[in-house]
C-alpha cells in the first residue's frame, strides 16, 4: 500500500511531523468532521460515513517508525442481495511501518517490499486512516438477517434437471 506524498491528499489529512516526538515515540488520533466523512463516503462510493476515529501508536527511530493502531466508523452500505441501504460497524487494525526514504537511496530497494516513505519527516495520518477504512469496508456487503436464495424457475430446479428427466424417460 502507498500513501498519498503531497501536502493535499485527499478528503481527510491531518500531518504530523514525527521528527519531534519526544524520543521518537508517541499517539495520534484522528477524528473525521462530518464534511470529511461525506467526502470520503463518496470517495469510497458509499452513501455514507460517520464516527470516524483513528487512533495510533508511534515507536521507533525518525529513520524506521512503526504505527500501530485501530480505524474504527459506521459506515452505510448497499447489500448487494436485498440492495437496501444499511448501516454497520468497520474496526481495522493498522501496522505500518515508514522509514525516511533518504536511506533507500542507492540501494536495491525497488526488488524487496520497502517501508512507507516518511515525507519530509511527516506522517500524513489522515490519509492513513482512510485506507485502513477502505481495507476494512466489505467488497460484497450483506444487510444482517439477509440470505441469498438461488431462483428456481419452473420445474427446471438445476442445470442437470434435463439430463435427469432424458435419462429416467420423463422427457
Amino acid at each position: 500500500m502507498r500513501h498519498r506524498t503531497g501536502p493535499e491528499s485527499g478528503p481527510l489529512a491531518r500531518w504530523v511531523n514525527v521528527e519531534r516526538l519526544p524520543q521518537g515515540r508517541g499517539a495520534v488520533t484522528v477524528e473525521a468532521s462530518p464534511a470529511e466523512c461525506t467526502a470520503l463516503a463518496a470517495d469510497f462510493k458509499i452513501p455514507a460515513i460517520r464516527d470516524l476515529v483513528g487512533r495510533f501508536e508511534i515507536s521507533g527511530s525518525t529513520n524506521r517508525m512503526t504505527v500501530t493502531g485501530t480505524v474504527e466508523a459506521v459506515v452505510t452500505q448497499i447489500c448487494t442481495v436485498s440492495l437496501e441501504p444499511f448501516e454497520g460497524p468497520v474496526r481495522e487494525p493498522v501496522e505500518v511501518v515508514f522509514t525516511d526514504t533518504d536511506q533507500l537511496a542507492g540501494t536495491d530497494a525497488g526488488d524487496v517490499e520497502v517501508p512507507d516513505p516518511l515525507i519530509g519527516g511527516r506522517i500524513d495520518f489522515g490519509a492513513l486512516t482512510a485506507e485502513f477504512l477502505a481495507l476494512g469496508l466489505d467488497p460484497y456487503p450483506r444487510k444482517p438477517g439477509i440470505a441469498f436464495e438461488p431462483v428456481v424457475v419452473g420445474e427446471d430446479a438445476g442445470p442437470f434437471d434435463a439430463l435427469r428427466r432424458l435419462r429416467d424417460g420423463e422427457g
